[in-house]
């Protein structure tokens, strides 16, 4: 397979859309008017450690005619969207939860018969395809996502992350003939079958802003601190939260991080409860909050690093992939051993093709062969893991054995990556490291979970020294292992669904990384519900009681938080090869909690008019920009179709 670079608008292209300044802000025009998305506006309130997200996408048809705009774009991969509404000629029209194929079908039947109409689909846990169409000649439609879930906590620091451009995947195998299932610029491959509906035009380095974003997070919660931002804001105080607030001209280029720090003594095991409306039963979110300075008896170690140099990983990237590998190696003591693989399309060991002890010198030449590793070629994923799991294989039960993996995550083929994994990581922790500024934030955290490690994230080289002094400690053995939750006692304790918990593999606790469990109980939860946790803990016997101490806003919230993080130990599974039932309990869970899924889709129809009774309309799909900090925008990416998925294309009934 030839790796070739990112499809972008090319020079003719431009010419065809050209650049003109609208009045008030930039916008990319076409030769029938401008790209229909122009504007965005994200609307978070945060109380405790649970986000509820309002998103709104407004799309404005300037061409003389009927217009369908399709549009991907990311979400929070933790978060779950539980309504969709689409607002056109001052009417609102709800959206339902349905299964994906039936939808599409229900969605192109209202299009052909003149109906306006819009549909969400989710293509990756993170990353959604909108499609609004039969967008008249004039009209503004506007669609609203809402979203919940919980946000991390790490050594007293809560993130909200909220992504904002799908960036460009690498998408690896033999391309396939035929009809391809989407608009994007890549062709669907044996490997990546859906390659073409996550390939999005991208949109050249320095076209005008053509998107106007506002973006509003409100902290209820007044006694945090140290509030920083990714982008641009400001913060102000209100009489019930503290909001930031993004200053006006942001591009929708990278993710916006926002980070706070939160009073540790206000950190402690927590056990949340709501019942459902019908009192058979409700959800629970349970925190496990341990020490941050816990000491840990280390085993001797067996750890390969995976460091990508692939070509999304150009500039800075590179350099802070190399920053964390050296760093990591040096902190390996005498009583460890050590391989590094670097990898793009083709892969490298060093210091040698095995496991070495962790010698002065044989840390000094992998140091010094790191130092040379520059970005290259197609980021070929699959098979460096694969290595690193065989070196690791047969180890002694009297050692660690760990994976690191060092990556933006731009790859296409995440479930073929998973398939070829997860069997091998039943004896050996996987952690992640993530540097991008659009990072593949659930991709990272998916291998991570299946490995029983942790994912961290890092988004500039600043950051990287923060998240460093944290990674080198948590590498090798957790404080606590072999979790299991029960009611307890009978009258006080949750009749827990045992079955029904969120993550499905309950994850080790390590030194000051909070531990969220989501789950489901049967009856009502009483005042001074309990539940027991029990494990083994530094190597003796760990027995502890949560006695439920606090509330929710919304019950709802919670029920659908959980039903999300449900759901995706249930497409995990099925992307590793499971079958059976699980597409039957996916769409019944998702249609119960009305929580999109991978098998299915929210739906809006308009069927109160004809107001395109030719149904024929034009196809416009909307480019993305180039995500921050790309190095000349350039990134391997595989089979390459259109030349660009923005052209208007006809479609008729």
């Amino acid at each position: 397979m030839t790796a070739l670079p990112m499809v972008l608008m090319s020079d003719e292209e431009v010419a065809v859309y050209g650049r003109h300044v609208d009045a008030g802000f930039g916008a990319l025009q076409t030769e029938r008017g401008l790209l229909p998305l122009v504007a965005m506006h994200v609307e978070a309130r945060v109380t405790g450690v649970i986000a509820a997200v309002e998103l709104a996408q407004t799309f404005v048809n300037t061409t003389g005619t009927a217009i369908e705009a399709t549009y991907s774009f990311p979400l929070p991969d933790r978060a779950a969207v539980h309504a969709f509404v689409m607002e056109v000629n001052g009417r609102r029209i709800d959206g339902v939860v349905e299964e994906r194929g039936a939808a599409r079908e229900q969605y192109d039947e209202a299009i052909a018969l003149g109906h306006r109409a819009a549909i969400t689909e989710e293509e990756r846990p993170g990353v959604f395809t909108l499609r609004v169409g039969n967008l008249m000649a004039g009209e503004t439609a506007t669609v609203r996502l809402s979203l919940v879930g919980p946000l991390p906590v790490d050594d007293g620091e809560v993130t909200f992350r909220f992504p904002l451009v799908v960036a460009p995947r690498y998408i690896p195998g033999t391309a396939m003939a035929g009809d391809q299932a989407g608009l994007g610029t890549a062709l669907d491959t044996a490997l990546v079958p859906d390659a073409s509906r996550i390939s999005p035009p991208v949109l050249l380095p320095g076209c005008p802003n053509p998107v106007r974003l506002a973006l509003r997070v409100a902290l209820e919660d007044h006694d945090v601190r140290d509030v920083a931002s990714s982008l641009h804001a400001v913060t102000t105080s209100k009489q019930d939260a503290l909001v930031v607030e993004v200053q006006p001209g942001e591009r929708l280029d990278r993710d916006l991080i926002l980070r706070w720090r939160v009073d540790g003594a206000a950190l402690r095991s927590s056990l949340a409860c709501a019942d459902d409306s019908d009192g058979r039963g409700g959800t629970f979110l349970l925190t496990l909050v341990p020490p941050s300075t816990a000491t840990v008896a280390q085993k001797p170690r067996d750890v390969v690093f995976v460091i990508d140099r692939s070509g999304s990983m150009g500039g800075w990237k590179m350099v802070a992939a190399r920053r964390a590998a050296a760093r990591m190696i040096d902190t390996l003591t005498s009583r460890d051993r050590f391989c590094a693989i670097a990898f793009d399309h083709d892969v490298e060991l060093m210091p040698e093709p095995g496991l070495v002890a962790a010698s002065d010198r044989s840390r000094f030449r992998a140091v010094e062969a790191l130092a040379k590793v520059d970005a290259r070629g197609g980021t070929e994923m699959a098979e460096p893991l694969r290595r690193a799991a065989s070196l690791l294989a047969g180890g002694h039960d009297d050692r660690e054995r760990v994976i690191v993996l060092v990556t933006d995550g731009q790859v296409g083929d995440e479930d073929h990556i998973l398939r070829e994994l997860v069997p091998s990581l039943r004896q050996i922790r996987m952690f992640t490291l993530g540097i991008d500024q659009a990072v593949n934030a659930a991709f990272l955290r998916r291998l991570a979970g299946a490995g029983g490690g942790l994912c961290e994230l890092v988004e500039s080289e600043d950051q990287l020294d923060a998240v460093m002094a944290k990674v080198h400690r948590r590498i090798g053995t957790p404080i606590a292992t072999e979790l299991v939750l029960r009611g307890h006692p009978v009258g006080q304790g949750l009749d827990i669904e045992s079955s029904q918990l969120a993550p499905g593999r309950l994850p080790d606790v390590y030194a000051g990384a909070p531990v969220t469990i989501l789950g489901r109980y049967r009856g009502r939860a009483g005042a001074q519900a309990t539940i027991e946790i029990s494990g083994t803990s530094l190597g003796d016997p760990l027995r502890e009681q949560i006695v439920r101490t606090a509330d929710v806003g919304s019950p709802r919230a919670l029920g659908a938080s959980w039903a999300r993080a449900r759901i995706r130990d249930l497409e995990d599974r099925y992307a590793i090869g499971e079958r059976g039932e699980l597409e039957h309990e996916i769409v019944t869970l998702s249609k119960r909690f009305t929580v999109l899924s991978r098998f299915t889709a929210f739906l809006a129809i308009d069927r109160s008019e004809v107001a395109n009774a030719g149904g024929k309309l034009r196809q416009i799909v909307q480019p993305v920009e180039t995500p921050a900090g790309w190095e000349g925008g350039a990134v391997a990416a595989g089979p390459v179709g259109r030349a660009s998925g923005a052209k208007m294309m006809q479609r008729s009934a």
